[in-house]
């Protein structure tokens, strides 16, 4: 089978394609045929050792994914060979991803992909739909899972509506029955975050981002899924409501945040932090249940129409696909592993 691998931390070029002989799958275990896998910034950042050191000799990038099982191991009674389904965290704790035409994956890594799903849309949910999915159900009083009406009666700032997880998070919020509003950079941008299921979008260089969400929002928001912290913090504080939860799960713009004690008291709000690889088995299972059922009901898509246009790379070219996601690509870059 052919594999795109790296062996040391670097740039692009470290990435190689090779053939390799598919492994078998172990107890608790399937084999996955990869047709399309997704790219996310954590897979050029560890790459790139900007996550520390390569955790094993020989690595295959990539968490997410879709295809077909084509093998499972001793004991797997939930899938059987010819299932569709999608991967998340494919690379934790193991070296081969899904950047590479056969995976082998623990059955916790892989979830069923409902019938009328695309590959495509099998492959952008994984780390951008998990993690919408961890933000929106750490709340004090809110839910622990999302289904329609989970969320009624809130209202959920998503900061960077365009991008992947922006791009999630509104959708869950909206099918979960939130009120939402969308911070976002452009004009273009905002189009994107509409097309999601954004109630209202706000361009925060056009305008004030506090005054307009209180226009929006006179008694504050419910819940903000921040990608900004270094930038938004402050405004977070002063738009969240009283016990309301602002989620964090990426540093863009900036690793270190200044706040203000008396002011962040004032919130009795909770800073919740997100991040994918520690938040346990339990939670992962349940963001999987909850996407899938989202998937399935149709209120999940992927595409321009859905707020997320879609940029297709060869096997052969993921250098070039994790240059596009490091350069800030819109929207969600998907490699083609093989043919559906």
């Amino acid at each position: 089978m052919r594999a795109v691998v790296y062996t040391e931390s670097g740039d692009t070029s470290v990435l190689e394609l090779v053939e390799r002989e598919p492994a078998e799958p172990g107890p608790g275990e399937v084999r996955v045929r990869i047709v399309r896998a997704g790219v996310n910034p954590t897979d050029w950042k560890f790459r790139a050792g900007g996550m520390g050191e390569l955790a094993f000799p020989e690595i295959v990038p990539g968490q997410d994914g879709a295809g077909v099982v084509d093998a499972v191991g001793p004991d797997v009674t939930d899938l059987a060979v010819g299932d569709r389904v999608w991967t998340m965290l494919a690379q934790h704790t193991r070296p081969g991803g899904t950047a590479q035409e056969q995976v082998v994956l623990p059955v916790g890594n892989v979830a069923v992909l409902p019938d009328a799903a695309s590959y495509d849309l099998g492959a952008s949910l994984g780390v951008p739909a998990v993690t919408a999915h961890r933000a929106l159900t750490t709340s004090e009083g809110g839910p622990t899972r999302l289904a329609p009406g989970a969320l009624a009666g809130r209202t959920v700032l998503v900061a960077g509506g365009a991008g992947a997880v922006g791009n999630a998070a509104i959708q869950l919020a909206r099918w979960a029955g939130a009120t939402v509003i969308s911070s976002v950079s452009s004009d273009e941008k905002g189009a994107l975050a509409t097309a999601a299921g954004a109630h209202h979008v706000v361009d925060y260089r056009q305008a004030d981002l506090v005054e307009e969400v209180r226009e929006l929002a006179p008694d504050g928001v419910d819940l903000v899924v921040e990608v900004s912290p270094a930038q938004n913090l402050r405004k977070d504080v002063a738009l969240i409501r009283p016990r309301g939860t602002i989620a964090i799960y990426a540093n863009n713009g900036g690793d270190e945040v200044t706040l203000s004690v008396r002011e962040t008291f004032s919130t009795n709000a909770r800073f919740q932090w997100v991040l994918l690889y520690t938040v346990g088995h339990e939670a992962l299972r349940a963001a999987a249940e909850d996407v899938t059922a989202a998937v399935a009901a149709g209120a999940y898509g992927v595409g321009e129409d859905h707020g997320l246009p879609l940029h297709h790379y060869p096997l052969e070219q993921t250098a070039d696909a994790h240059a596009a996601v490091e350069a800030g690509a819109v929207g969600k870059v998907l490699v083609d592993v093989a043919d559906a």
